[in-house]
């Protein structure tokens, strides 16, 4: 299997790097190819000849894309409609991820979304990462978009920012209203490989661990399994006040994926596995 990784300097892209190491991986940042140039990604993509991209590059920073609206279009909308426009003229699959952040995060805390649901995204990142969706869905016949959430993994993340804060302090404020599904960038990574070798039908894909919490209990997790001795205290959204809305519902279902044989592990076993590593 010959692979491209885009953004390859990313915290998702080391998980697929690593889930894919048997594979022929042409890895890939904005020095080697500029996704946003078309005529880049053409000459690129006609010299290697890969059967599969997955595109892991994106502009991620939600509260500075605020401030920067083109930078984050050109990022997260220009460079996957180029990737889809080849890899439609190539019959090359295009594996992209997205996010929760398509939806306006509004729903009652009760319910979930499903891959169908009305977006409404409400911030620049989302409305770029909607924008890059709909360009794939319009320019490719064979693609998969796999729509993550709350992604931590090797790198600067959550987890770790918690794990630094619980030792150097007595307690921590952290967000209690805003619901999802913690997700580790290694099981990402494994499902996006069984769903090329499973060869599940195209589409969009809500993929994000099992079970559902707030970074509040996120963060009461992290300290009991790495048996750190700090208090959370929950505060509000509107306490916690950022330059980007974020999203008090990112509870994303999976029932697609599962329909399609694809079962992501529960957040708590994710995070077990995950602090294993990290605190070796």
């Amino acid at each position: 299997m010959k692979i491209l990784i885009t953004g390859a300097n990313g915290m998702l892209a080391y998980a697929v790097k690593n889930e894919f190491k048997d594979s022929e991986l042409i890895c890939t940042d904005v020095v080697e190819l500029d996704i946003t140039n078309l005529k880049n990604v053409q000459n690129f993509i006609k010299q290697h000849k890969p059967e599969y991209i997955i595109n892991c590059a994106a502009y991620t920073a939600v509260d500075k894309a605020e401030e920067q609206f083109e930078v984050a279009r050109q990022v997260n909308a220009i460079g996957p409609k180029n990737l889809a426009i080849v890899a439609n003229e190539e019959n090359i699959t295009l594996v992209h991820i997205s996010t929760d952040y398509v939806f306006a995060g509004d729903k009652n805390i009760n319910e979930v979304y499903t891959e169908e649901e009305e977006k409404k995204p409400v911030t620049v990142y989302g409305i770029t990462k909607l924008e890059g969706e709909n360009e794939i869905a319009k320019n490719c016949s064979k693609y998969y978009i796999f729509r993550t959430a709350w992604l931590y993994g090797n790198g600067n993340n959550f987890v770790r920012t918690m794990i630094k804060l619980g030792k150097e302090k007595e307690s921590v404020n952290v967000v209690c209203d805003q619901y999802g599904s913690p997700t580790y960038a290694v099981d990402l990574a494994k499902t996006i490989k069984e769903a090329i070798t499973q060869k599940i039908p195209y589409g969009i894909y809500h993929t994000t661990n099992e079970g559902y919490i707030t970074w509040y209990e996120f963060a009461q997790k992290i300290f009991e399994q790495a048996n750190i001795k700090c208090e959370v205290k929950p505060v509000t959204s509107e306490e916690f006040e950022r330059p980007a809305k974020r999203p008090k519902n990112s509870k994303l279902s999976k029932e697609k994926l599962k329909n399609a044989g694809i079962i992501m592990p529960n957040y708590e076993d994710a995070l077990k596995r995950y602090l294993k590593e990290e605190m070796k």
